[in-house]
């Protein structure tokens, strides 16, 4: 048997963080592809294929977060995130081989993409969190947020240095290219470990001392962590036996399933995506410049990102999560209202007064709503119920995301682009009343005062 070298600690983290990247690729780049498959197909005047098309990557989400959830119990992270990067690799071949006008091969393309980058949001981040000391958990969030950011960043340069390329040629290469990512993300997985976790979980105790001995100094730390695991997989048993979908309504748990999956449905339908999926078609509309033109725009918005997420790194533990989501929320809603307003106040105003506006509302997002919604849900929940509610939560969130992707196309099209978005402000500014009325604050409060709060509250209205 061949001795197996030993895995330092930063190649595991970094091919972590990799798969946060292919995440966020294959999510922003239709965004530079779509105003090229538009002309080469002639979907114009065709809103609903063009929602379709963009959106379908969320509808296979919606599915592969909750299959991916349930096999790697049975079949291991590592294994179900390398079955996860040949699904990405394939779609996105078959997304950039797709037949002239073959709308259904592409969405049924995209929806097999989108099984994968379901997978990866459900596996990648407990895959790090089971291997991360504990002193490093508490980061994880934000830096997945960064590195998805970056992800999408990378695709709108990737679009922006495609763009001169014959038409038929740039968006089939935009789209082929998501497989380069997901060779890599394989390759790096095969020489990282199976989770010490689902080692112990599954009687390997000397393979996950190996695995442990990688990412841990001491032999002490590594027989504290093995007992802690066996300790709370024994805790998590007992939770599922005597917990069933319908516990998630009980009066003792139903404040906290409503405030943790309401605000992962907020997060979506408030409309980010519609930004990140369409502002070169919302720069096209605003100025009548060809969208093909506009892709230095997916950019601004990318570094936007970025760099808020950023920002949230630093600020993460130093606000209220409710404050953040408060002034996040309000400053949201007001950059989709305002634009409306002054449309009727001000008729020639200049029409990248709408860009501008979303550019505010991007970099609110940034470093409050897009990383602090899934901070609050992995705080949220009681152990007895955090697998449920957890997923329940996650799939809201995806299908508020297909949703808002689908429909936003056939939105424009029947009405202003301004009070489309003057229609997600207002959704913007409901969730701040949500947050306040319903979301208690979880900010240095241990899980066990969490849950004491719903077990008080059994969803009275008031805020904690």
């Amino acid at each position: 048997m061949v001795k197996e070298k030993k895995i330092s600690s930063g190649f595991i983290y970094f091919f972590g963080a990799f798969a946060g990247i292919l995440f966020g690729y294959d999510i922003g780049v239709m965004t530079g592809a779509l105003p090229f498959l538009q002309n080469d197909w002639n979907l114009q005047n065709n809103a609903g294929a063009i929602g379709w098309i963009t959106s379908s990557v969320m509808l296979g989400a919606i599915f592969g977060g909750a299959l991916a959830g349930q096999l790697s119990d049975r079949l291991g992270r590592r294994k179900m995130i390398l079955i996860s990067a040949i699904i990405f690799m394939v779609g996105s071949i078959l997304s950039g081989i797709a037949p002239h006008n073959g709308i259904l091969f592409l969405i049924v393309s995209r929806i097999l993409l989108g099984l994968a980058v379901g997978a990866a949001s459900a596996l990648v981040p407990a895959y790090m969190s089971e291997m991360a000391p504990a002193r490093l958990r508490g980061r994880l969030s934000g830096i997945n947020q960064t590195m998805i950011v970056s992800g999408m960043l990378l695709s709108y340069i990737v679009d922006y240095l495609l763009k001169d390329l014959p038409g038929t040629m740039a968006w089939r290469l935009m789209l082929g290219l998501a497989a380069v990512p997901a060779i890599i993300l394989y390759v790096g997985m095969l020489k990282l470990p199976e989770s010490p976790r689902f080692l112990i979980k599954n009687n390997k105790l000397e393979e996950a001392r190996k695995v442990l001995s990688y990412i841990r100094s001491n032999k002490e730390d590594i027989d504290s962590e093995i007992r802690q695991i066996q300790e709370t997989s024994k805790e998590e048993k007992l939770a599922n036996q005597k917990a069933s979908w319908g516990t998630l309504l009980s009066s003792k748990y139903r404040y906290l399933v409503i405030a943790g999956v309401g605000v992962a449905a907020f997060q979506q339908f408030q409309g980010a995506n519609a930004i990140f999926y369409y502002i070169p078609l919302i720069v096209e509309n605003a100025t009548g410049h060809e969208a093909s033109s506009a892709l230095m725009w997916p950019i601004i918005q990318g570094v936007i990102l970025v760099l808020g997420s950023l920002v949230f790194l630093m600020i993460a533990d130093k606000f209220k999560r409710r404050t953040l989501l408060t002034v996040g929320g309000t400053i949201m809603g007001l950059s989709f209202i305002l634009p409306a307003i002054l449309n009727i106040l001000i008729p020639n105003a200049s029409p990248m007064m709408m860009v501008v506006f979303l550019s505010i509302y991007v970099a609110l997002y940034s470093f409050t709503w897009a990383p602090l919604t899934w901070v609050i849900v992995g705080e949220i929940f009681p152990l007895t119920i955090r697998g449920r509610a957890s997923g329940l939560a996650s799939s809201f969130n995806w299908i508020g995301s297909f949703l808002v992707g689908l429909l936003f196309p056939i939105m424009t099209a029947t009405m202003a682009q301004e009070a489309v978005f003057a229609i997600f402000g207002i959704i913007c500014l409901l969730g701040v009343l949500f947050i306040r009325k319903s979301v208690p604050e979880t900010r240095g409060r241990s899980l066990e005062e969490i849950e004491k709060i719903g077990e008080n509250k059994q969803y009275n209205g008031k805020s904690a």
